[in-house]
């Protein structure tokens, strides 16, 4: 019997050791795993510099993982953030702070980071355009760093961010999901780096404005943060003005005036139109809102006489021929433009920049094959962030950065079915609530994603009194979407946007 529980104590006692190594020791195939996410989980932290004007800035560039909870403790989603800090200004100090990020849904940041705010950028042409492969890295002297700190956000499922085991995707991916949890991203930010008294800016681009009206919002209502301004780089927050659908005739009036610009840079207009750019667009304008807006509402109701002046007019506006007006049934829809503009050399224009001119392989399909103006920014751009982060960043992570995502599909709309998001009103109720918020609006002449009217159209309906009006202003440049990619652009937009920071801090 003594023998036997010998035995027994024995055996306990092997068996727990064994289970202790094992427990110590995992298998094989899961020790590089623990290795590789020990590694991702690790933020970066590198000293920069770079001469700006003639003087020299150092920075500290904080690179990696934001790790998102719920009230529980629970690991929710690892978001990624690369941040530039001024060397020597203390926590809590007045220099402004930024957070920006793109649109999508679905962008990583990686455009305004490498395009415009960013120390270090993608080396492009002067109007724009990529250098053959491979790509290069340069430093921008027009880096916003010069005048506020900078934190680029990657939404989940966007750049390396990506939810946590277990946790559905679906949590992150629409329009109120979106906004709360970059916003909690950028509630925790302030308050690890004790930026609470930091005047507080946030910079959104495309769908990045509606992002970035909607924290405007969301920051006020949930965390008392109140945001200083914000800066909306090709600005759409009311979709009712962009979406090409059957009973709503506003987008291809608000359209127009892109079109005209467009056809105005490739030498399409009448010499009596392309004389003055700036003086034809307001005749443009005026026309669509007086003329064409009240066509389009008389719908069949329209006279065969008043038909005939809407078509005459709208080929001198768009260098369209009239028979495809009349064909159209004086609706010009956005890729329609875009593949019949400069049909007759057989090239299209691009949607994000129509600046820029691709081969249309298939002049009679309906759509056009690809955008000519983002297929001159993917490569170049993608490259070089890649590069960048792990090699001068010193980030390691091995997983694909994702720029231009489709893990964020399917999108919840929530409450805007229809697609018909309308985040102005957001806006108007942030202003009304925070009369120092201040709005700048930075549009392209020769944006077809987002056009300048519809930015226009919608800030003159958001419902503001007349006090507080002058909280929104807009600035112009003779480029598209990303208009930065263009240098007189880049230049103009840093001066103007150092400008806006400096009357907002007042």
């Amino acid at each position: 019997m003594k023998k036997q529980t010998h035995f027994i104590f024995l055996f306990l006692m092997f068996t727990l050791f064994f289970c202790n190594v094992l427990q110590a020791r995992p298998a094989g195939d899961q020790v590089p795993k623990k290795r590789e996410i020990d590694k991702r989980d690790k933020l970066s932290v590198t000293p920069h510099s770079i001469k700006i004007q003639g003087a020299l800035l150092e920075y500290t560039a904080t690179t990696g993982y934001m790790k998102m909870k719920d009230e529980n403790g629970k690991e929710k989603a690892s978001i990624f953030f690369v941040a530039y800090t001024k060397e020597g200004e203390k926590p809590g100090a007045h220099r402004p702070l930024t957070f920006a990020f793109n649109g999508g849904p679905g962008s990583a940041s990686l455009w305004l980071h490498l395009g415009a705010l960013g120390p270090r950028k993608v080396k492009m042409s002067h109007e724009g355009l990529s250098f053959p492969p491979p790509y290069a890295v340069e430093d921008n002297p027009y880096t916003w760093l010069k005048f506020t700190d900078l934190v680029f956000i990657d939404p989940v499922n966007t750049g390396y961010s990506r939810p946590a085991g277990g946790v559905d995707k679906k949590e992150f991916h629409g329009v109120q999901e979106d906004i709360r949890w970059v916003g909690d991203f950028i509630q925790l930010y302030v308050t690890k780096n004790e930026r609470w008294l930091s005047p507080k800016f946030i910079c959104g681009e495309s769908y990045g404005t509606t992002r970035a009206t909607g924290l405007s919002g969301y920051l006020q209502e949930r965390y008392g943060m109140f945001i200083n301004g914000l800066v909306l780089v090709s600005a759409g927050i009311h979709y009712l003005n962009h979406r090409f659908a059957p009973g709503n005739d506003m987008p291809y009036v608000l359209y127009l005036p892109s079109y005209t610009a467009t056809a105005w840079y490739h030498k399409r207009l009448s010499p009596k139109y392309q004389e003055n750019l700036q003086a034809t667009l307001a005749e443009v304008k005026e026309w669509a809102l007086t003329k064409y807006l009240p066509a389009l509402a008389k719908g069949s109701r329209l006279s065969k006489q008043e038909r005939e002046e809407i078509v005459g007019k709208l080929s001198s506006y768009t260098g369209l021929s009239r028979d495809t007006i009349d064909r159209n049934n004086l609706r010009i829809f956005i890729f329609r433009f875009v593949k019949d503009l400069l049909a007759s050399e057989k090239s299209i224009v691009g949607r994000l920049d129509s600046r820029i001119k691709g081969v249309d392989c298939d002049p009679a399909a309906e759509f056009f094959e690809f955008d000519p103006s983002m297929m001159a920014i993917m490569g170049p751009f993608t490259s070089v962030i890649n590069h960048y982060i792990r090699g001068e960043l010193g980030y390691k992570n091995d997983i694909p950065y994702e720029t231009i995502s489709s893990r964020v599909r399917p999108w919840n709309w929530g409450e805007h079915r229809q697609g018909y998001v309308n985040m102005a009103e957001t806006l108007r109720k942030s202003i009304a609530a925070n009369n120092s918020l201040k709005v700048l609006v930075a549009c392209g002449y020769y944006d077809l994603a987002t056009p300048f009217f519809a930015a226009e159209h919608t800030m003159s309906h958001i419902g503001l009194p007349g006090s507080l009006l002058g909280n929104i202003s807009f600035t112009y440049y003779e480029s598209g979407h990303m208009m930065y990619i263009h240098k007189d652009s880049l230049v103009k937009l840093r001066d103007d946007v150092e400008k806006f920071f400096k009357e907002t801090k007042k």
